[in-house]
């Protein structure tokens, strides 16, 4: 009896310890946390034969691998394996090759005497430091298998490597190099909309110190209206910091000022980090603004077409310079988007004999939201409402000239009237700093597009040129304190991409100067008698009828040109103080001019019963008619839909597991 109990329990024993144990959580086995297999198979070194890691410093690795990939077909099938082999393209060649070669050594690392060899945690962890903005970039998780405390090993236990020999090729190859300054390196070529997103937001994620990047909002197709910001604190406004911004590409099919803007975003931050020392004094001092792209859906059409006049097997084939002036130049509504901001010049024509109307900070109507107003116009006006601008430029195509406000002509029925702002000479002023620094728009001898601009080398009144209404920098100099110029960059509104080089040259040096310029006139701090910053305080100059508010702490800024200027500060509830400025044109930098104005009792004021405005200006879609552009992406279970990331596409579509481990939001 007792012999037979003795041999049930040893077949129970045996049985027992041959059934696999299924202790792994779904997907922990796949990640190399622990195996189901019944019999582990013994590691021997094999000869490395895996296409995208064929370049490596030895030839035999190891199976079953770190990740527990048991074969090298299992290796090749995996998601961590797609990711190599698409890196290089996701990240647009930056961390390229490093970041294939350190996957590599874990996929398949080197195996001697059928043990494997870990790679090194230090490598792994110098390589996280610098290209975790990359990932950022693209929105995309730092992949779990580089994982440096998981996969790699210490120094001191034994470790490889993987990026010792490129190393030492990149060491000997600058050894051979004669010395010299370090530069920019920028690809001048033509980038799609997901390129311009993964580049701006790379740019901002390198130089996360003086630049990050936000989105003010979507255009008609759903693209987001993305800005990059550069200076010394990103993400708020400094007291007395003058703010800039820089637009490009409002119509969709004038494209070379978007490029010439991403390429300046890319200049400012590899600049800025290699210690130059004028991009550092303009970021330190100044909050710079950039949207490369308005209307990105008329880009990708105007794209589209340009891309077709380019293939041979199409009988027309006149390229670039076919798709010329209207495909793409309107957004995805079919609305001209520089005739679709509030026409708040004719507001002015119709009261300006009115000596108690105000001609800036002009409201706008009612009447205007029942009209057809673009997303990406209500995205700029919320923008333009939102920061304290001081000047602006808006990038176009078409000719080769600076035109600045009114773009309205003061009679209706003149097509081309001069039709001057009070801050005539002021953006006279700022037109020939960017004609004058380019590099042949203000010459008389510079080849035109059939208008003639040689008696005013370069630069013209908007309205004098041609009339329209509903423009943006009309509303940006009525609606704000903004000050915005147009610049019209060259006869060919989408150029070859040979040009886009001689075109970065021929404006760099103006945009540079552009942006310097926003430290000309004055600026200062309105307080009152217990030293707080008065907000919306009035800055008057004596003989302009156009006066520019406070910010948020009491801080102005007021473009001036040099001479003798009487300013005045007022505040309702305060006193009026004035001073006399005098500006020298030795001025290499704003004045200084501060007010401390002491509280009065508040009388009544006809101007509040005539000529309200204040409270009418805050008064912005009063209707809630493009609540439509903010309708969130609801899933059937009622919660919001989170939107994928550009390149999840290249792993749904594969056929293999999606890897969830590469969402940020996981």
């Amino acid at each position: 009896m007792q012999l037979g109990l003795l041999v049930m329990f040893l077949f129970w024993a045996k049985t027992s310890l041959c059934v696999p144990q299924q202790n792994c959580h779904p997907g922990d086995e796949y990640l190399g946390r622990c195996s189901n297999s019944a019999y582990e198979e013994k590691p021997k070194c094999t000869e490395l034969n895996l296409g995208y890691c064929n370049d490596m410093e030895y030839s035999r690795t190891i199976f079953p691998n770190i990740l527990g990939h048991r074969t090298r077909l299992e290796a090749e099938s995996g998601a961590e394996y797609l990711l190599l082999s698409v890196i290089h393209g996701l990240l647009n060649g930056e961390c390229s090759p490093e970041i294939r070669l350190v996957g590599c050594s874990v996929l398949a690392s080197p195996c001697r005497d059928d043990k494997m060899v870990k790679p090194c945690r230090s490598t792994c962890e110098a390589l996280r430091k610098d290209c975790t903005h990359a990932f950022e970039a693209i929105e995309m998780a730092w992949p779990y298998f580089l994982d440096c405390d998981r996969f790699f090993a210490s120094d001191q236990e034994g470790c490889f490597d993987p990026l010792a020999g490129l190393k030492a090729r990149q060491e000997q190859a600058l050894s051979s190099l004669s010395p010299q300054e370090p530069s920019t390196i920028i690809q001048f070529t033509y980038t799609s909309n997901a390129q311009m997103y993964s580049i701006l937001k790379r740019t901002a994620a390198k130089c996360s110190h003086i630049s990050h990047v936000y989105s003010i909002g979507r255009s008609t197709e759903g693209r987001d209206l993305l800005v990059i910001e550069f200076t010394n604190n990103p993400g708020q406004h400094e007291l007395l910091e003058p703010e800039i911004k820089l637009v490009g590409n409002m119509h969709g099919n004038e494209v070379l000022g978007r490029q010439l803007l991403i390429y300046l975003a890319q200049y400012l931050c590899s600049e800025y980090i290699l210690g130059n020392q004028r991009i550092q004094t303009i970021i330190n001092t100044t909050r710079i603004h950039i949207l490369a792209s308005m209307n990105p859906d008329g880009y990708e059409l105007a794209a589209s077409e340009v891309e077709d006049n380019n293939d041979p097997e199409l009988i027309n084939h006149e390229g670039h310079l076919l798709n010329g002036w209207t495909n793409g130049r309107t957004n995805a509504q079919n609305i001209d988007l520089n005739r679709n901001f509030p026409d708040l010049t004719s507001v002015l024509y119709r009261n300006r004999r009115s000596r108690h109307y105000r001609t800036d900070h002009i409201p706008i109507p009612d009447a205007y939201w029942f009209g057809k107003v673009a997303p990406e116009t209500y995205a700029v006006m919320k923008w333009v409402r939102s920061l304290p601008f001081v000047q602006s430029a808006s990038l176009h195509g078409g000719d080769l000239v600076i035109s600045y406000p009114f773009d309205y002509s003061r009679h209706p029925l003149e097509e081309r009237m001069f039709s001057p702002t009070p801050d005539e000479q002021v953006f006279k002023q700022l037109a020939r700093t960017y004609a004058d620094a380019h590099a042949t728009m203000s010459n008389n001898d510079t080849e035109r597009c059939g208008a003639s601009f040689y008696r005013t080398r370069g630069i013209i009144n908007g309205a004098l040129w041609y009339s329209f209404a509903g423009g943006m920098s009309d509303f940006n100099y009525l609606h704000t304190n903004c000050l915005e110029i147009t610049v019209e960059l060259g006869c060919d509104k989408f150029p070859s991409e040979a040009e886009l080089y001689p075109e970065w040259k021929r404006n760099k040096e103006a945009l540079l100067s552009f942006l310097e310029s926003v430290h000309r006139g004055i600026k200062g701090i309105v307080k009152d008698g217990n030293g707080n910053g008065i907000k919306d305080a009035t800055i008057s100059i004596r003989g302009v009828r156009k006066d520019v508010t406070t910010a948020e702490d009491g801080d102005y800024w007021r473009l001036l040109n040099p001479g003798t200027h009487i300013v005045t500060a007022t505040a309702k509830g305060y006193s009026k103080v004035s001073k006399r400025v005098y500006l020298p044109h030795t001025m290499s930098k704003a004045g200084r001019v501060d007010f401390v104005l002491q509280k009065v009792p508040v009388e009544p004021d006809i101007d509040d019963h005539l000529f309200p405005t204040s409270d009418t200006w805050d008064r912005f879609d009063p209707y809630n008619q493009f609540e439509q552009y903010r309708d969130p992406d609801v899933g059937d279970s009622g919660r919001e839909r989170e939107e994928k990331p550009w390149w999840w596409n290249y792993f749904s579509q594969s056929g293999i597991s999606p890897p969830t481990w590469l969402l940020r939001n996981v």
